[in-house]
């Protein structure tokens, strides 16, 4: 239904509103400046800063803008003498307290208040008494105070309770004793806390890792994308002197509004690391030695025709760029060489024949926080997707259940309305309980394997108030996790959850964990398909089958196999293995120095053009910012260059945007969200091991190798120890206490932990915390293990 308009006059002239909406917000509309402090267009209205006052007419006083609502025919001044007279007055008022700190203070060049100040303020003040000095808090690693300058206009004290979720900022005290705020002191743990450096209409809260490196006029500011999840949030790179300074949002209603999650902002910092690679490494007779592009080029081009294509596997980084990986895949294809993946952390590949041309929300970004209910099933979504996280957040608050099936209670900082925790083995049975729930239910739709366990299921009442939950529901969406792709039952619970969503008339979500894994589906990084969705009639081994099969030599694409795989010791192993290793990577670790034979060093995405797809399937470019350092050079030059080496044709692109346009006449920039896994056939439904199973998480700051050298974000509470968590329950009967050691034993490997007590934990799985310092040395994030009881002190 269209919002009806009124009409009314601004400095004369006539406008048109919706009714209801604020001066403030009307005046923007139109390009009408009015000063403000406290308002903001995301925040809630909270007319503390007066800074907005306007003359209205037959009003007996000057009004906030923020807080007046617009009527028919009302006439408003926002620069007549009365209007000036308390704008001034009110700015007057601010600067009374507020320190003379503009040359030193970050916010320098850049700040409301001194811009404000400029057209409102006085050269002389009035005032004489001593200033008020406020103590500094320490807020965390991200996030540096000057709480001297700040002017209680409260904006971050409600970005934290409307926008992030949780109030950790408030005010304490009145009047000139009025101090900004942690209640209880510590650090912000929010993942969406840089924010509030952005919202501070001043310099009392500034970015901590680059306080004081650079002022705002001496940077040069570059447009980009964060590649770190699949949002495709859009950015701001500030550069000075060829390094990433900071990074600030790039406002797209669309997809990330006018907000970053902190992985976003400050990853940037791994950009800058001593373990960079600079120059080509080949392995010597006893040591490293640098070599030129065109020595280590041609080993490796002699290298790898020394060895069958079936014994050679391509893996590559999901993260990485759509013109890499399809130069990668169209190299090696151009080989015989079919052995190609990008799925390094899934464990099921039975379904892939009938997966969607590339993991995507079923629906736009935007349209998430107009969910009724939504289910997440294997899904941290706070921590994988920190903006769609906000989206369902937003969409909480106007009343959407959310429904999660996990192992653990997890915080996502908005009500979940239900919160089934079963063992990561139970997950299969559960969803056949929901599905059991179907009236007049016909099974034929589903895998053979499943129908006979869908039949055996007894609906507990958590499965039928889901169920209910979701069929009532005007629209709805089922969301699959990152957790449920490093499931080994992965292909089954896929299956059901799509059933589950057919059945119910909601959506389905399939979660590209990275920013770019619709796009290394779509242009062929995956061995059964081919660029553009083409079934591959050659087709190769996924990842595990490379991994435990006849390869004897690999190419590791912008990977860490420590860190980057479902399973780091059986991949690490296989490296160690392998006749022969090439690896194209931005950095070079002592493992890596352990399993490579070449290294060459590429370029990370703020050092080269290239082009992400996003969950909703947007394609989006962005330009460097910087150039890599030393020899180092963008990986599609690197693959053009190559495959000269190996004598290919097809490799004369002259710039990434040619190689761009190769991609799109081969895929048509698809983006719709049609699939194919409605109708899987296939799946792995075997029964699962008795005993107890554990289950992990990648942490948030460990999902890529720039943001596992992000120092600042290794320093915030996401950054754990490793450890395990286990229910009392389940302690008892181990005789084993809260804070003892316990032997965890997977696939005959073992590691020590200190156990910590969950009381949502369910009986029959232990959660293991990873980190991105620590190498997981047991293996697959969910798998059989045996807990050992160590001797004990108290024994």
């Amino acid at each position: 239904m269209p919002e009806e308009q009124i009409q009314l006059f601004i400095n004369d002239r006539e406008v048109h509103a919706s009714k209801g909406a604020m001066l403030i917000e009307v005046a923007d509309q139109h390009d009408i400046r009015i000063p403000r402090f406290c308002y903001h267009k995301k925040l809630s209205v909270a007319a503390n800063c007066r800074m907005c006052m306007v003359e209205v007419e037959k009003a007996p006083k000057a009004l906030p803008a923020c807080a007046t609502p617009v009527a028919e025919g009302m006439r408003v001044y926002t620069h007549s003498p009365a209007a000036l007279d308390a704008q001034k007055s009110t700015m007057e008022f601010l600067l009374i307290n507020h320190p003379l700190d503009c040359p030193v203070c970050d916010q320098g060049g850049e700040c409301e208040l001194q811009d404000t100040a400029m057209g409102y303020g006085e050269d002389v003040s009035r005032y004489t008494e001593r200033k008020r000095v406020v103590a500094d808090k320490d807020l965390g690693p991200l996030v540096s105070t000057d709480m001297t300058r700040c002017i209680h206009c409260t904006r971050c004290v409600r970005f934290g309770s409307e926008v992030a979720g949780i109030r950790e900022l408030g005010a304490t005290g009145r009047g000139e004793f009025m101090e900004i705020g942690t209640y209880v002191e510590r650090a912000l743990t929010s993942e969406l806390s840089g924010n509030v450096i952005d919202v501070c209409p001043v310099g009392a809260l500034n970015a901590k890792p680059s306080r004081m490196r650079a002022r705002s006029w001496e940077m040069l500011q570059h447009a980009g994308l964060a590649p770190h999840d699949g949002v495709g949030s859009n950015i701001y790179m500030h550069v000075l002197r060829n390094t990433v300074v900071r990074v600030v949002p790039r406002e797209n209603e669309e997809l990330n509004e006018t907000w970053i999650p902190d992985r976003d902002r400050f990853s940037y910092e791994g950009l800058h690391v001593p373990d960079r690679a600079t120059e080509p490494l080949v392995r010597g007779a006893h040591k490293w030695e640098a070599s030129s592009w065109p020595a280590s080029l041609k080993q490796v081009a002699q290298k790898i025709r020394q060895f069958r294509p079936e014994e050679v596997g391509v893996m590559a980084a999901p993260h990485s760029t759509l013109e890499e990986l399809y130069l990668l895949q169209k190299l090696f294809r151009g080989l015989g060489i079919q052995n190609i993946d990008h799925r390094v952390r899934q464990a099921d590949f039975v379904d892939q024949e009938y997966m969607p041309l590339f993991p995507n929300l079923g629906q736009s970004i935007e349209s998430v926080e107009q969910n009724d209910a939504v289910f997440l099933i294997g899904c941290d979504i706070r921590l994988e997707q920190p903006m769609l996280a906000h989206r369902i957040r937003k969409a909480s608050a106007r009343g959407c259940q959310v429904i999660a099936l996990n192992s653990r209670d997890l915080d996502f900082l908005f009500a979940a309305q239900v919160t089934w925790n079963q063992a990561p083995q139970a997950w299969l049975s559960a969803l056949a309980e929901i599905i059991k729930c179907i009236p007049n239910n016909d099974l034929k739709d589903l895998p053979h394997e499943l129908i006979e366990i869908v039949e055996q299921a007894s609906p507990s009442r958590y499965a039928q108030h889901i169920f209910e939950v979701l069929s009532q529901a005007g629209t709805s969406t089922v969301f699959l996790g990152a957790m449920l792709e490093a499931h080994p039952l992965a292909s089954a619970l896929r299956a059901l959850g799509a059933f589950l969503a057919r059945h119910t008339g909601a959506n389905l979500g399939i979660l590209p964990q990275a920013g770019n894994t619709a796009g290394a589906w779509l242009c062929g990084t995956v061995p059964h398909r081919l660029a553009g969705g083409a079934p591959n009639p050659d087709a190769g081994l996924n990842v595990t089958e490379m991994l435990t099969g006849p390869c004897k030599a690999f190419v590791l694409f912008n990977l860490e196999p420590e860190f980057d795989f479902a399973s780091a010791p059986d991949t690490l192993k296989a490296m160690q293995e392998a006749e022969f290793v090439v690896v194209f990577t931005p950095y070079v670790s002592e493992s890596m120095r352990g399993y490579a034979d070449v290294i060459l060093p590429i370029a990370t995405f703020a050092e080269t053009r290239g082009t992400y797809v996003n969950a909703e399937g947007r394609w989006q470019t962005a330009d460097p910012a910087i150039n890599p350092p030393g020899q180092a050079r963008p990986a599609w030059r690197i693959l053009r260059v190559l495959a000269e080496h190996f004598g290919l044709e097809g490799f004369a692109h002259g710039s990434c945007q040619q190689v761009l346009d190769e991609i799109k006449a081969r895929t048509g920039e698809a983006t719709g969200f049609e699939g194919r896994l409605h109708e899987s056939k296939a799946v792995n439904a075997q029964a699962t091991a008795d005993g107890m199973y554990r289950v992990s998480a990648t942490p948030m700051y460990a999902v890529d190798n720039v943001v596992r050298r992000a120092g600042s974000l290794q320093q915030t509470p996401f950054e754990h120890t490793p450890g395990v968590a286990m229910c009392e329950r389940q302690a008892r009967e181990l005789g084993v206490q809260d804070e003892d050691e316990v032997r965890i034993v997977q696939d005959g490997r073992a590691k020590v932990l200190r156990l910590e007590l969950d009381p949502d934990l369910p009986m029959g799985c232990v959660w293991v915390q990873k980190s991105a310092r620590h190498v997981d040395v047991l293996g697959d994030a969910i798998a059989p293990v045996e807990v050992q009881r160590l001797r004990l002190d108290h024994d």
